[in-house]
């Protein structure tokens, strides 16, 4: 049995919470406490907040120092020396919690601030996007104009052309583009979160399509996928002209044990 300790979250596989998973979640409660202060890792490469002021906008540093955020993690200081910034194509596969969603942020806000276009990020689900467009509304609503766009699949959703920010699914971005809406041109950045659903076979095809017209008609559009479990990801980095970011650090160590008779052995 494998266990996974991150973000303060547990989970026992894929199973649902069941009387045996309870008793491995009470007996990790201590264990979860004191790893996120004993993580060796915790120190791994990172740089303070203060070294980028001067490349990102005076609001947005002014935003991410009230999310009490000082230092920045290991991915998200590689993505900016990939050339997050200069409007390179970045392919990041991090862990869970090890700040893509930062990162995806600081891309939007960069093109959208400093006048280059829209942006638009798509996600998998309208759950997702419904949570995200809470999230940035809640962040950075005061800074640009942020919408979503989860609605009817059979519209151009031509009141779009009015936001910078437009958080969308795959399926219904695919939708907007074949219905021609003008605003599209005006795209400079696309951010993809969870691009390894490239390789479902369902959601798939769609994802691909939208990613292949967006990189065949826009001028320099910057690409950021984001992923946790990608496979292959330097075909993937090649596919769409991406600098690829790989890191393997979290904010909690992950630990793998083996549960037995009441007692959970933990082994490096």
């Amino acid at each position: 049995l494998h266990i996974a300790c991150q973000r303060g979250e547990r989970r026992c596989g894929n199973a649902a919470p069941s009387s045996f998973t309870s008793r491995i979640l009470k007996m990790l409660s201590t264990y979860k406490k004191t790893a996120v202060l004993n993580n060796p890792d915790e120190k791994t490469a990172g740089m303070e907040l203060e070294r980028i002021k001067n490349k990102i906008p005076a609001e947005v540093y002014e935003v991410l120092r009230k999310r009490k955020i000082e230092e920045l993690m290991p991915a998200q200081v590689k993505a900016i020396n990939a050339g997050l910034f200069e409007f390179r194509n970045l392919l990041v596969c991090t862990p869970t919690s090890s700040g893509k969603t930062l990162i995806a942020e600081l891309a939007v806000l960069n093109c959208i601030l400093n006048s280059k276009g829209k942006a638009v990020y798509i996600v998998p689900l309208k759950a997702l996007a419904a949570e995200k467009y809470k999230d940035m509304k809640n962040d950075f609503g005061h800074l640009i104009k942020i919408a979503i766009s989860i609605g009817d699949i059979d519209s151009s959703e031509h009141y779009l052309d009015k936001y910078d920010l437009i958080i969308t699914t795959a399926e219904k971005f695919d939708s907007i583009i074949r219905h021609h809406a003008p605003w599209i041109s005006q795209l400079k950045c696309i951010i993809v979160d969870e691009i390894h659903t490239l390789n479902d076979v369902k959601r798939g095809p769609t994802l691909e399509i939208v990613i292949t017209i967006l990189k065949h008609f826009l001028t320099n559009p910057q690409i950021i996928g984001l992923s946790a479990t990608i496979g292959n990801p330097k075909e993937l980095a090649e596919w769409f002209d991406a600098e690829l970011v790989v890191d393997d650090w979290r904010p909690v160590k992950l630990r793998k044990g083996v549960y037995l008779q009441g007692k959970i052995d933990f082994y490096e």
